[in-house]
């Protein structure tokens, strides 16, 4: 391979008057947000390929590699998004668009498995609605940056059950380990899921393949998905992870964040559960997550 600086003068000039004329073609459209995004993408892609001098093989096997991302694609499975999220670009995207504030709850990767028609449910239910896995209390609180309790905030829950299956992975169009609440009039909420367990993102197609051919592993750290929305607060799409995981430092998605780690603490089957329920002898785990919502305008 060729390095860039290996080339000659009149090839490199050749080259880069190509980019030149490229972002020249977009110089006339008449949104300037679109233009300099697209400007932008021209020149960072030219660079790349520069970079590394792609072969005409190795463009035509990334143009096949994303076709195939979009045949597998439909209403249940999004393959741009797992793309996406294992080249960290989610992750970039995240980081951009909710700068730290204060002591607001860190973001991290929304994921291609949030259904906006979950079930309502009140406080204190069972979100689990038959999917397999151990129980979890998990209960907290939602404030602003001054600890002001926010009631009402929308607080979106999902997860995946014990197997590493979200309900829309199944065919059976079924409502499992999933849940819309609102927080109580002192900002506190709570509900029985499932403890969480490590899981593979889909890995039977092309991500899934070049993940194995650069020797990564598909999984993920066990999670807690949330969505958490109240008015002029800027909304909060993150996750909570099991402290002593052994998948947090190597995440296929890299959604960890240290703040986002909690202590999910295991329980006897004999133990009282916090809402008096009984759990038939099974064992059960706990967690608290206290939610801190930024302003809207930051």
């Amino acid at each position: 391979m060729t390095a860039t600086a290996d080339i000659s003068a009149a090839q490199s000039a050749r080259e880069e008057e190509l980019i030149q004329t490229v972002v020249e073609s977009f110089s006339n459209a008449p949104d300037d947000r679109l233009r300099t995004v697209m400007q932008a993408l021209v020149r960072h892609l030219h660079a790349f390929i520069r970079d590394v001098r792609l072969t005409e093989e190795e463009w035509n096997s990334a143009i096949a590699f994303l076709t195939a991302c979009g045949h597998i694609t439909d209403d249940r499975r999004q393959e741009f998004i797992l793309l996406s999220d294992v080249l960290g670009a989610s992750m970039q995207v995240v980081a951009v668009n909710n700068e730290a504030y204060a002591n607001a709850t860190e973001a991290t990767v929304f994921g291609p498995f949030f259904d906006q028609d979950a079930p309502l449910v009140e406080n204190g239910a069972d979100i689990a609605f038959g999917a397999a896995g151990e129980p979890c209390w998990v209960e907290g609180t939602v404030t602003d940056t001054e600890g002001n309790p926010i009631a009402g905030a929308r607080i979106e829950v999902w997860e995946a059950d014990e197997d590493g299956f979200y309900d829309i992975q199944y065919s059976d169009d079924r409502k499992a380990a999933r849940a819309r609440l609102f927080s109580d009039e002192n900002g506190g909420y709570r509900f029985w899921g499932l403890t969480p367990t490590p899981y593979p993102i889909p890995y039977d197609g092309p991500v899934g393949k070049m993940l194995e051919a650069v020797g990564r592993s598909p999984m993920r750290a066990s999670h807690l998905h949330f969505m958490v929305t109240a008015p002029e607060k800027r909304t909060l799409v993150t996750h909570i992870f099991v402290r002593g995981d052994e998948l947090l430092e190597r995440d296929a998605v890299f959604g960890v964040k240290e703040s986002l780690i909690k202590d999910f603490v295991s329980h006897d089957a004999d133990e009282a559960t916090p809402d008096g329920r009984d759990l038939d002898g099974h064992t059960w785990s706990s967690a608290r997550f206290d939610i801190v919502l930024a302003p809207a305008d930051v």
